[in-house]
């Protein structure tokens, strides 16, 4: 029985995929390797074979962000520094 294959036409943006044929290539890859790869998991796992999210930022970051627009919003209630020495010292003094 011969092979049967079917051709999927796709756009993508061509900086990501110069990147990922760059990156397949260092593994031995071709795009359509990859991307039969690709979808014989898709059958395998009987949906998308990576997690597929919102990425939601954390708590710890919000709160880094947070700081940093306070920051920019009231600089002189923050210390500076001239030099690299300046912030050691502060950095390592005990206050």
């Amino acid at each position: 029985m011969a092979s049967m294959t079917s051709a999927i036409n796709i756009n993508v943006d061509k900086k990501i995929k110069d990147e990922a044929t760059a990156i397949l290539k260092g593994l031995g890859l071709n795009m359509s390797t990859f991307i039969n790869m690709a979808l014989t998991q898709v059958v395998k796992k009987n949906g998308v074979p990576f997690e597929v999210v919102n990425p939601t930022p954390s708590k710890q970051l919000l709160e880094a962000l947070a700081e940093i627009e306070e920051m920019k919003k009231t600089p002189d209630k923050y210390p500076s520094y001239d030099n690299r020495e300046d912030l050691k010292k502060a950095l390592l003094s005990d206050d």
